[in-house]
């Protein structure tokens, strides 16, 4: 059966549309939603058999996956992340809502939802409102991960139907908040003594230095 595409308004998304994608997200739905870089697939955090089914479609083992988590807020981050000094969260609550991914050590409760030993985790608050509001209403994180293009020149797909043509029959739900960005993220990791630049996105992490 195909997937399901839902327009929802990017600025003021309706909360009846959002309790509908987040019943679905706990019934181990994947869903395809905007961010504000580039779209992103995910799934509820705490559904193992839907990660597992994410992973199989983005083609990974589950120890290869790379884990960002979509949070709504500061307090949500804590609790997948080992340790957040005081200079450390200053720069996050300055940056953030915003196009960063910011790796940290990860808790010891990481672990235990992949059954995956991982070291370290992604960590988004992305500026929109439609993955927050899905995020918020959930209870928990999505995992996520973005969407890419096979082909090489367009890297990330921008156009939501087009999106939808090339998943529509291994997703649950396909989002339409608009045109997405063809950006990714800033990666910057807190891993080590001082904050190192991993890829140069859309966000300038310089001012936060």
């Amino acid at each position: 059966m195909a997937a399901v595409f839902l327009s929802i308004h990017p600025q003021n998304p309706e909360q009846r549309k959002i309790a509908q994608v987040t019943e679905l997200l706990r019934k181990g739905g994947i869903i395809i939603y905007p961010t504000d870089t580039i779209y992103g697939i995910g799934c509820d955090l705490t559904n193992r058999k839907s990660i597992e089914r994410l992973c199989k479609i983005m083609n990974v083992k589950p120890h290869k996956l790379d884990l960002s988590f979509i949070c709504n807020d500061l307090s949500h981050i804590s609790e997948y992340v080992k340790r957040i000094d005081t200079p450390v969260f200053k720069i996050l609550k300055k940056s953030l809502p915003g196009p960063f991914t910011y790796l940290f050590e990860s808790s010891s409760k990481v672990p235990k939802i992949l059954d995956v030993n991982k070291k370290t985790v992604g960590i988004r608050i992305p500026d929109h409102p439609i993955p927050r509001a899905l995020v918020e209403k959930l209870g928990n994180p999505l995992i996520t991960s973005s969407i890419k293009d096979d082909d090489a020149i367009k890297v990330y797909t921008t156009d939501p139907e087009e999106i939808y043509d090339d998943f529509k029959n291994e997703v649950d739900l396909v989002i339409d908040g608009g045109p997405g960005g063809h950006i990714p993220s800033t990666v910057v990791d807190f891993t080590g003594a001082t904050p190192t630049i991993i890829r140069n996105g859309l966000g300038d992490f310089a001012p936060y230095l």
